[in-house]
């Protein structure tokens, strides 16, 4: 274990441990405890994608212009990715179930804006607040299994339950959308949000407040972090949409590589450093935000592509592609709830390893798929070992990011998991979709205005070519997202040595914090 795991504050008495600020027994509480977080959680993620389905819907409604239309959900993308340094450490200085319950009522306000938005630049400041406040959550949500849950075998389960919404939320999301998009009206997709916020702020008394951390924050590295995050993060998301050449694009990446530098250079010199270098020095912790990144990059992808194949190629309505992931969001709980139990007898890398080398192939299954290829006999196999390769993947790398961390590190420790992830999704998103656009224009260039086209004209013969050409490209989609897998696989086998111990007994070092 490296030197960085000794926890600054105070110890509590064992017997004290895992008690509610109340002073009375956790463990009547662990149940709704488990609840709230796994809750906030499910609607963080699956805001990235609940509006997905529904942009159609939106863009009649509001008549929403091409150009902006995609910033509905990249606005989201963008606030959320770039705030979760910022966030992850105003929970270790001004509380975790604080700045929890903060975010979450800030997301909660923004989903009814939304939901009532009557133009289109409502809707998008209404969803860059919504990352606002997720940015604000997340990091705490995850902070706060470690001083909630008693280390063993309760945590794991908890650590669990969060990892599996990481891949449920998002196919949930896509259900979602799909069906209230369908059966009542696409501001649905906000309003839903409304009571699993009120429920969650309700149920945040369970949750297990632990002593702030001292200092102050570091102002030059929240603006420089903060800054090259979201220059970043819109460098990749403009490079996917307007080419890597494009002059803003190159900008963007100049502009967060300065920042970025800069960012860690004053990290380096700071008394209260927004991001505390000692983090790196453990190499299960950097390798697995590596991993998640890796992740994070072929995840997300996936599902942009599958929907498209699915409403495009196939034909699936809104309803019929949310309920057509269902078998993902079964296979990734069922393996998240194996993988918790065997982290307390493996080693992390024997469950992550093969979980991605899992995942790997089945994208590579996917890269098979052709336009007529059947749900059933094709789509939903390798739908279903997809999510058991990544669910045996996601629990060990989340405890990994956590374990063993001081006291006061454990939010801004949080944050680096979800911004590896979310980075990682939209670098993903980005390099894949200029990869699948330009393997379909191989064979017919632009095969997705042909497609509408060919049925517009009900012309059979090049709705056929085109479906055939960005079949194509999809399939190449998937074949680099397994290349994605294959490589945090590599980084789990090369950077990951720990032992079972670190993830189940050393957890406890993280969690005998004292409780303010």
């Amino acid at each position: 274990m490296s030197a960085d795991t000794t926890t600054a504050a105070t110890p509590v008495r064992p017997e004290s441990a895992g008690k509610t600020p109340g002073g009375s027994p956790g463990g009547r509480h662990l149940g709704l405890a488990l609840f709230v977080i796994a809750a906030a959680q499910l609607m963080v993620v699956l805001d990235a994608t609940i509006t997905n389905i529904a942009l159609p819907s939106i863009q009649t409604d509001l008549a929403v212009s091409d150009g902006n239309l995609a910033w509905i959900v990249n606005a989201y993308a963008l606030a959320f990715g770039g705030l979760l340094l910022l966030g992850g450490r105003a929970g270790d200085l001004f509380g975790r179930r604080r700045m929890f319950r903060t975010g979450i009522a800030v997301f909660t306000v923004a989903s009814v804006l939304g939901g009532l938005a009557p133009g289109e630049g409502l809707l998008i400041g209404a969803r860059v607040l919504q990352g606002v406040g997720a940015a604000t959550a997340a990091p705490s949500a995850l902070a706060l299994i470690t001083t909630t849950f008693p280390a063993g075998k309760a945590r794991n389960t908890a650590m669990g339950v969060y990892a599996a919404m990481g891949g449920v939320g998002a196919t949930v999301g896509l259900l979602l959308g799909g069906t209230l998009t369908d059966v009542l009206d696409w501001r649905w997709v906000f309003f839903v949000n409304i009571p699993i916020g009120l429920a969650v702020l309700a149920g945040t008394r369970t949750l297990v407040e632990a002593g702030r951390s001292p200092g102050r924050l570091d102002t030059p590295g929240a603006i420089t972090g903060t800054g090259g995050l979201i220059a970043l993060v819109y460098g990749i998301t403009r490079g996917g949409d307007h080419g890597w050449a494009d002059g803003l694009t190159l900008g963007s990446f100049a502009a967060a590589a300065v920042l970025l530098v800069t960012f860690l250079l004053v990290q380096a010199r700071a008394g209260h450093p927004m991001l505390p270098l000692r983090l790196f020095r453990d190499r299960n912790r950097w390798g697995s935000y590596a991993t998640m990144l890796c992740i994070g990059a072929g995840m997300f992808a996936t599902f942009y592509f599958l929907t498209l194949y699915m409403q495009l190629i196939l034909g699936y309505t809104p309803v019929r592609t949310g309920f057509a992931y269902l078998p993902f969001s079964f296979g990734v709980a069922m393996a998240a709830g194996v993988s918790s139990k065997l982290v307390a007898h493996l080693a992390p890398r024997l469950i992550a390893g093969p979980g991605l080398a899992v995942a790997a192939a089945g994208m590579v299954w996917f890269s098979t798929l052709e336009p007529d290829s059947s749900y059933t006999g094709h789509l939903m196999p390798a739908m279903f070992v997809t999510a058991l390769g990544l669910g045996m993947g996601f629990v060990p790398m989340t405890l990994g990011a956590v374990s063993g961390v001081r006291h006061e590190d454990t939010g801004i420790a949080s944050a680096l998991l979800n911004t590896a992830q979310q980075v990682g999704g939209a670098l993903g998103l980005a390099v894949m979709s200029t990869l699948s656009t330009s393997a379909a224009a191989d064979r017919l260039p632009g095969a997705a205005a042909a497609l509408y086209r060919g049925l517009a004209t009900k012309d059979a013969a090049l709705v056929a070519r085109a479906g055939d050409a960005l079949t194509h490209g999809y399939t190449r989609a998937f074949a680099s997202a397994a290349v994605m897998f294959l490589a945090g696989l590599a980084v789990t086998a090369i950077a990951i040595n720990a032992r079972k111990q670190q993830h189940s007994e050393h957890a406890e070092d993280a969690g005998a914090v004292h409780m303010g």
